[in-house]
């Protein structure tokens, strides 16, 4: 009876731990709502520079991709002309 009495203990304290936490949580999000509206002109003010840097940035992904291209596309080549007599050779025997 003991043991029983000792795990509603343990789940009503679970629960309580639970509840206690989500209101914690709501509570922090009531809290930093206005510092979030607060600050929300100036996020919008950044905006157009956050804009900028990430043009800056797949400009320059793809000019690395490219820059990668061109030098797989002679690799490419020089496999082929070295593979291609092998493979021809290869099944004619």
């Amino acid at each position: 009876m003991f043991a029983l009495m000792a795990l509603l203990g343990l789940a009503m304290f679970a629960v309580l731990a639970f509840t206690a936490v989500a209101l914690v949580a709501v509570v922090a999000k009531v809290v930093l709502l206005p510092l979030r509206l607060m600050m929300l002109p100036f996020k919008l003010l950044a905006l157009p520079f956050i804009a900028i840097a990430l043009v800056v940035k797949f400009a320059f992904v793809i000019a690395l991709g490219s820059i990668v291209v061109a030098l797989l596309i002679p690799l490419a080549i020089l496999a082929l002309l070295i593979g291609a007599p092998i493979a021809i050779i290869a099944s004619l025997t």
